[in-house]
């Protein structure tokens, strides 16, 4: 099984990859698209030098790792649906079971905003991610109800797409994984510092200005999406 998981930034992408990667049976793969994605459009992101110097900027090589076989029996992809620019290879995703790990805009912006100031609503990519949803199709997922019962929402997903359950999903040790992109540094922190899911979420920030704007032109697409998600 091939699975890509597409979701936005701060939105638990980390910890499900750390949770699939827990596995004996699957190998992971985190962000192959992003030093393209930083290559291609210019845009300026924390440690954008650095990720374009040490990743792999060609997308079709990319797309041919995408493809690779692996040493283990599964392969999951930690993905971002703005990472894929307009001629961008996406046959390779065709043929994946695609996840989109989706989270309420609200909690996403208010944890954007804490790494990297005054995020836009093409940062948190849930414009993106909806189309990506729309084009793929695939099962949907809310990080929220993962946070709240990790081993139901799990077991829910693994069911889903036809994949045994794995109690090691729920458990992984603290610090980075060898598969952790260069960006690791900068984003992951909590994660690093982590050996499970958090706890459920509290109440959803409440914001002013620039953000509330964000966050207002986000719900339309978000629940769109949260419509379609497991419960």
């Amino acid at each position: 099984m091939r699975i890509a998981m597409w979701s936005g930034p701060r939105n638990l992408s980390t910890a499900m990859m750390y949770s699939f990667a827990a596995r004996a049976d699957f190998s992971v793969m985190d962000e192959p698209f992003y030093a393209p994605y930083l290559a291609t459009t210019g845009i300026d992101h924390p440690m954008r030098e650095a990720i374009i110097s040490t990743h792999e900027t060609d997308p079709n090589k990319v797309e041919e790792a995408c493809s690779a076989p692996v040493d283990t029996p599964h392969i999951y992809m930690k993905h971002m649906p703005h990472h894929m620019c307009p001629g961008f290879p996406m046959g390779w995703a065709e043929s994946c079971v695609n996840i989109h790990l989706i989270r309420h805009p609200a909690r996403v912006i208010a944890s954007y905003a804490a790494k990297h100031e005054n995020p836009t609503l093409a940062d948190i990519a849930v414009v993106e991610q909806l189309a990506l949803y729309e084009k793929l199709g695939g099962i949907v997922i809310d990080s929220t109800d993962i946070r709240a019962d990790p081993e139901g929402m799990l077991r829910k997903l693994c069911d889903a797409i036809g994949l045994p359950f794995d109690t090691a999903m729920l458990r992984w040790p603290a610090g980075p994984r060898p598969e952790d992109g260069i960006w690791a540094r900068h984003w992951y922190g909590a994660v690093h510092r982590s050996t499970g899911f958090a706890g459920a979420e509290g109440d959803l920030p409440v914001f002013e200005g620039a953000a509330s704007e964000v966050l207002e032109a986000a719900l339309p697409y978000y629940e769109r999406l949260a419509a379609r998600a497991l419960s």
